[in-house]
């Protein structure tokens, strides 16, 4: 009895993160499944859709047999158990950090290169092809050290198996090196891409901001435009920002540790691959839940209080307008496309109240 007492205690966390997985993805796909036609037919909503079902299919495919092997020490041993879980830790972890990638290349496209993003044709035939090409090519990839160019071995926790990175011929460093990098380059990529649409967005409201604009309705309407995709936009890429480098990092970071030290650290390579595997547990709160849910709640008690607060009529416009904005996507993205080419002017052009008059007059007239 006291011999079990270990095993009931160490078993609870990966059921634990298990269930809140499984739960919270499960959640995800249903809220994007009852989202509007117009949301699904986008290249963001698939790319969102692709990470929760990528993220579900990693954590109910990985974890029960890590489960498993907890409650009977026999089941990793079998080699083939251990290479397909090795698999798994490779082909989703990879996957993931893609598909994340790619969505932060989507955004980035929309906001700052309107005309490349409309000439490419991004919509939701494109990314399901771009979400065919990701799979296809990690499983070869991840393949690879099934077919002999790096060996899956059990770790010394003997709980969990991966890629046996105490290999040091060449082959096998070239693997490594090269997943290491990949990864690397993918975590980078997001971060940077998320970057630069955050730095576009605080440049396009300062500059609509500094327009001399003579009439209050036209100024007031670009403002609070800016003012609502940008609060949105920079929370969601800042908490992706933050989730991707603080899950994948610590793994990329002992991979390349074990590759180039003789020192090991197997308290760290494990505490590692547990961090790595919080990823599909936070993904679904922040991509899903976050953006539509609970944003979209905030944004309209707001819009309610400054609406009641206020009884002016230039205000009242402005808050039909956002609504209606936020209501109709084409509308937004054109008007995203419209705020970007601000953005790129020179600063010798100058906006005269004659130009205002025709840019309100077009704006009331395409309402």
């Amino acid at each position: 009895q006291p011999t079990t007492l270990p095993t009931t205690k160490s078993i609870n966390l990966p059921i634990f993160m298990f269930a809140g997985g499984a739960v919270g993805n499960l959640i995800a796909i249903i809220v994007l499944s009852v989202s509007r036609q117009q949301r699904k037919s986008s290249a963001f909503y698939t790319l969102v859709c692709g990470l929760a079902v990528t993220d579900l299919l990693g954590t109910c495919l990985a974890s029960p047999i890590t489960i498993a092997n907890y409650l009977n020490p026999n089941v990793l041993l079998d080699q083939h158990v251990c290479e397909f879980q090795s698999f798994l830790l490779l082909f989703f972890g990879l996957t993931g950090l893609s598909i994340i990638c790619t969505m932060a290349a989507e955004r980035y496209l929309a906001i700052c290169c309107p005309y490349t993003y409309q000439r490419w044709g991004v919509d939701r035939r494109f990314a399901q092809k771009l979400l065919l090409f990701i799979y296809i090519s990690h499983i070869f990839f991840c393949c690879l050290p099934m077919m002999g160019m790096a060996n899956s071995t059990l770790q010394p926790s003997e709980t969990w198996c991966f890629i046996d990175w105490r290999k040091h011929d060449p082959v096998s460093t070239t693997y490594f090196v090269l997943y290491s990098v990949v990864s690397l380059l993918l975590i980078l990529g997001t971060i940077l891409l998320n970057l630069a649409v955050c730095g576009a967005l605080l440049m396009m409201r300062q500059r609509v901001v500094q327009l001399p604009v003579t009439r209050g309705s036209v100024r007031e309407r670009w403002r609070a435009l800016s003012s609502a995709a940008e609060t949105q936009m920079i929370a969601v890429l800042v908490m992706t920002s933050v989730v991707v480098l603080a899950c994948s990092a610590p793994l990329v970071v002992r991979v390349f540790a074990n590759c180039f030290s003789d020192e090991k650290n197997f308290k760290a390579d494990l505490a590692a691959i547990r961090i790595a595997s919080v990823n599909p547990i936070l993904d679904p709160w922040i991509y899903i839940l976050l953006r539509k849910s609970l944003f979209r709640r905030f944004l309209g008690l707001s819009r309610r209080g400054s609406s009641s607060r206020s009884s002016s009529p230039p205000l009242t416009q402005t808050t039909l307008f956002t609504t209606s904005i936020v209501k109709d996507s084409s509308v937004f993205t054109q008007l995203m496309c419209n705020a970007s080419i601000i953005t790129q002017l020179p600063a010798t052009v100058t906006f005269t109240p004659r130009d205002t008059e025709r840019a309100s007059s077009r704006l009331d007239s395409a309402e």
